[in-house]
């Protein structure tokens, strides 16, 4: 095993190490930075990634795989923010159950509140702390 290799067996948490079988997480974010951020830590821990970089694209891909288990929306995105893409969601019947975990401003009073309204699961602060947005994930995509 090479330097990084071993640093990428660093990255992933050891706590939801082998928790994830290949699901699907849909991400919907702007910044790609973030994207690329959470993408290689969601696909070390075993999670298949898609990503739309608004609103309507988000949609667009859920509609071709709806087989997605959790989306990751983020809420500051210009035209469609988080929380009409969610609401938007939400009218679908098929994706009535799906978890959505908005991905929210810390700074920003209201942010998780208005996220539940509009039919979010959960939330999540940005800058996203990956173990809690893992335990997260692993509680809706179980079920619990």
């Amino acid at each position: 095993g090479g330097l990084a290799e071993e640093a990428a067996q660093r990255a992933a948490s050891p706590r939801f190490r082998g928790t994830f079988r290949g699901e699907k997480v849909l991400i919907v974010d702007d910044d790609i930075r973030n994207v690329f951020a959470l993408t290689s830590v969601l696909e070390q821990h075993g999670l298949a990634v898609l990503y739309a970089e608004n609103g309507r694209e988000g949609i667009e891909v859920l509609e071709q795989h709806e087989d997605v288990a959790v989306v990751l929306m983020d809420i500051m995105m210009p035209e469609m923010d988080g929380y009409a893409t969610t609401e938007a969601i939400r009218r679908m019947p098929q994706f009535a159950g799906l978890p959505i975990i908005a991905l929210t401003a810390k700074a920003m009073k209201g942010d998780k509140e208005k996220s539940i309204e509009a039919g979010a699961s959960d939330y999540v602060t940005k800058p996203v702390d990956t173990d809690r947005l893992l335990a997260v994930m692993t509680g809706w995509m179980s079920g619990e």
